[in-house]
């Protein structure tokens, strides 16, 4: 399913259209596609896909927050930390004529922008979550089919190119369309389809990649986020259980550009958390994570992504 659209409608709900304009469901089959059981960052209007659920669904989300719990019963208090480090294969993908390229330097920006992310962002309040991001191999492939259309090639890719075992981070890069930004596997599903696993970015959506509103790297921040099992900030709208984070304030819906005040529940404690790194909102107003959210993260490393786990 793709689960993050900054425009359109998202589980019934009409979301911000910083252009002004909302799109209905009916308009969205144009839009941009991505394989099952995938969590995605959508960017531009009416770009939120039909078939599918651009969101999950209350029951999708409770499934995965219980195979959380039962998976963590088994485990100890102080087994659920972060690991000294998660190891990052970076695949890039590329046309013939160059389209794609995506360089060292910039590779080496996008871990920086992780690392600083994942030590507390860019708010004083922010979270230093534990997690630390290390470069570990770039691998690097001419193939005009897998670039201009990755998601129709996508299983096959994955499966030819996948490093590692669950704690390894693979980020693949390539054209995603115009409206697609990225999207991630959950860690509940890794163990049924361990080289599926991983973070698939628009190559331009890296720092110095020139995209409008998200160059500055925080779609791999967020899908990250994804891989390391965190729910939209806006999940569930303003219905218990939300994110499943107690930490993040209740959201009706994604939010689009950076409108900071925000509150659309107001019979809930809090303003809006668009500054989160697992809303909607522009690169620029993405700040940072929760100590909740820094929770849930180390839980679902220690339940479905440790080697002492596994």
């Amino acid at each position: 399913m793709c689960g993050l659209a900054l425009t359109g409608v998202v589980g019934g709900t009409a979301l911000p259209d910083p252009a002004g304009a909302v799109h209905a469901r009916a308009a969205a089959d144009a839009g941009p596609d991505c394989p099952p059981g995938t969590v995605a960052r959508l960017a531009e209007p009416g770009a939120v896909r039909g078939g599918d659920s651009a969101e999950l669904t209350p029951e999708q989300a409770a499934g995965y927050d219980e195979r959380l719990r039962e998976a963590l019963r088994s485990l100890r208090s102080h087994d659920i930390a972060p690991p000294d480090a998660v190891p990052v294969v970076v695949h890039v993908i590329s046309a013939a004529d160059g389209r794609g390229h995506v360089s060292d330097a910039r590779i080496d920006d996008q871990i920086d922008v992780l690392n600083t992310a994942y030590a507390g962002g860019y708010d004083p309040a922010g979270t230093d979550t534990g997690f630390r991001f290390t470069l570990s191999e770039v691998t690097r492939h001419e193939n005009d089919d897998w670039f201009s259309d990755f998601n129709a090639h996508s299983e096959e890719i994955r499966s030819q190119l996948h490093s590692g075992g669950a704690d390894t981070l693979n980020v693949y890069t390539a054209d995603l369309g115009s409206g697609l930004l990225g999207f991630s596997s959950f860690p509940q599903d890794q163990a049924a389809a361990p080289d599926q696993d991983g973070v698939v970015l628009a190559h331009d959506t890296l720092p110095g990649g020139g995209r409008d509103r998200f160059g500055l790297g925080h779609t791999g921040t967020h899908e990250v986020g994804h891989w390391l099992g965190l729910f939209h900030t806006f999940q569930n709208g303003c219905t218990t259980p939300g994110d499943y984070v107690a930490d993040t304030p209740y959201e009706r819906e994604a939010a689009a550009g950076c409108p900071e005040g925000r509150d659309s529940c107001p019979h809930r404690a809090g303003l809006d958390p668009v500054t989160n790194f697992m809303d909607y909102s522009d690169d620029d107003c993405m700040t940072h994570f929760t100590e909740g959210q820094s929770r849930r993260m180390a839980e679902h490393w220690a339940a479905f992504r440790s080697p002492q786990r596994l």
